[in-house]
């Protein structure tokens, strides 16, 4: 059974979509536990995965592998290593996580929680398929339902959010298409691993310029293009400044729920994309134009967190915040792929800096989520207010509430201790010596993101109580049983992180020596 988990896996949200959308309109609460059942089901199934990880091994493991279309070089062809591994037990986390928090859905529950299921499902498919078609119809997948759930469940403005939010993917990803599309051509393969061989070789160059000479462009010219279309896609979906303005209103107008899942695993599919598909094929391109997309990266950590600093609206506010972490995680990508010579230092720099890039993708996943989470209570307890300045003191009445809220606060901004700290650590102790002054200049980042999370609890909980939440309730039961866990992670995660490690690390010096100098 466990040479098909990962199919199993898959499969899980799927199902209980389909149970969701065959049963009897019962109301929310019967909804909202078919959806809690099957997220649980595959958090076990996931935690099975885990455990049978060999975490000393760089090698893909649970691969399954069946011919589908021969013709056009189409397979089932899933696996996991430590990159995928990460992102799928992150997201088997974070959907029961969001599930359990979500309420007052409104109409059509159970089109709701089906929905939330079949955006999990796309998520398990996107971080196992090592087929690019195969991996192509999951990342569209995950675009559906999410669409859905913001158009129809959203805040006032949710239709020109959900709007702008699909223009904007969808453009990137029909970029990325078309260009694998001409690498298909190139080489008549779709299998993501051999592409990898084929770029370290130069056959994927040798391919371009014999099989697409009619292009008028050079092997080199040409190889720019397509690393161009790819690129966009991923950029979009991180998002890389200035790709960015779909996800400010995208998160403001999700319900707070579904927010959760945005920030919390769809914006990492971005940055897996970046690792498995842009840099192993185009590696030769990324280090060709290293200057203006370190120069992106920089302008995305710093500029996100002016902007954050200047919001009034909470969602916002963390939603740029969530721009400016992710940003940490492409400086990382991007010092690790600066030319060097080939000595152990140079490489050990390197495999920090992108181990600090997947425990920041994780750790990030992890409390923005509950952030969101945080947020999503305050609006419920407020009749939808969510201003900086809506509230205050509230310290006073709802004590646990601020504690745990505070706690993932200083997680987020990196408090030595929570899990936030360590991936920002590993990131810049490879980005100093290998990016100097790019690491130097996003060290502003960190310091306005103090400036404004610490600010967010000054405004919120500290300070005289607003009279107008005198009766203002605290953490229920059902409450910290859902966000006790996600907390306890953080410290965990803070005084442990080779718990992470030691999945991940293998994974990480085979993609460094593989990459090159």
């Amino acid at each position: 059974m466990t040479e098909h988990l990962i199919t199993f896996l898959t499969l899980t949200p799927l199902v209980g979509a389909l149970v969701l959308a065959l049963t009897g309109d019962r109301g929310e609460r019967p909804a909202k536990g078919v959806a809690l059942g099957f997220g649980f089901l595959a958090l076990l199934e996931t935690l099975l995965l885990v455990a049978g990880f060999d975490g000393k091994s760089a090698e893909l493991q649970f691969v399954r592998r069946y011919e589908w279309i021969p013709s056009l070089g189409v397979e089932y062809f899933v696996a996991v290593d430590g990159l995928s591994i990460l992102l799928v037990l992150l997201s088997a986390l974070l959907v029961p996580f969001a599930v359990a928090v979500s309420g007052g859905v409104g109409d059509r529950p159970r089109t709701f929680y089906a929905l939330m299921l079949l955006l999990q499902a796309g998520l398990f498919g996107a971080f196992t398929a090592l087929n690019f078609f195969h991996w192509f119809i999951f990342w569209e997948i995950s675009l559906v339902p999410a669409y859905f759930l913001i158009k129809l469940w959203g805040g006032p403005a949710r239709r020109a959010a959900a709007t702008q939010f699909f223009i904007y993917t969808f453009v990137g990803s029909v970029a990325m298409l078309l260009a694998m599309q001409a690498v298909f051509l190139a080489t008549g393969t779709f299998d993501l691993p051999k592409l990898a061989e084929l770029a370290r070789s130069g056959e994927l160059a040798r391919g371009l310029e014999a099989k697409l000479h009619w292009t008028g462009l050079s092997a080199s010219a040409l190889g720019t293009v397509l690393f161009v279309g790819v690129f966009l896609g991923f950029a979009v979906k991180v998002p890389l400044m200035p790709f960015h303005t779909w996800l400010p209103a995208t998160y403001a107008e999700a319900p707070s729920s579904v927010t959760m899942l945005l920030t919390g695993a769809m914006s990492k599919m971005g940055v897996y994309g970046f690792l498995r598909i842009l840099a192993p094929l185009f590696p030769g391109q990324l280090r060709d134009l290293l200057g203006p997309l370190m120069a992106l990266a920089v302008l995305t950590i710093v500029a996100s967190a002016f902007a954050a600093f200047a919001q009034k609206d909470l969602k916002r506010m963390l939603a740029y915040s969530s721009i400016n972490h992710l940003g940490l995680c492409l400086l990382g990508l991007f010092a690790a792929m600066q030319p060097t010579a080939n000595t152990a230092g140079w490489q050990t720099e390197k495999v920090a800096a992108l181990n600090g890039v997947l425990l920041q993708m994780f750790n990030h996943g992890l409390t923005a989520a509950a952030l969101f989470g945080f947020v999503a209570l305050l609006e419920r307890r407020s009749g939808g207010l969510r201003g900086l300045d809506d509230f205050g003191g509230l310290r006073k009445v709802a004590p646990v509430f601020a504690g745990l809220m505070g706690i993932s606060i200083f997680a987020s901004l990196g408090l030595p201790g929570l899990n936030g700290f360590i991936g920002e650590f590993l990131i810049f102790k490879g980005a100093f010596p290998l990016a100097p002054f790019a690491a130097a200049l996003s060290t502003l980042g960190l310091l306005i993101t103090a400036i404004f999370l610490l600010t967010l609890i000054q405004r919120v909980f500290a300070g005289p109580l607003n009279e107008r939440w005198k009766n203002f309730p605290d953490l229920t039961r059902g409450e910290l049983l859902v966000f006790v866990p996600a907390v306890a992670l953080m410290f965990l995660l803070g005084v442990a992180p080779q718990l992470v490690v030691r999945l991940i690390n293998p994974t990480v010096i085979e993609a460094v020596n593989r990459l090159g100098n």
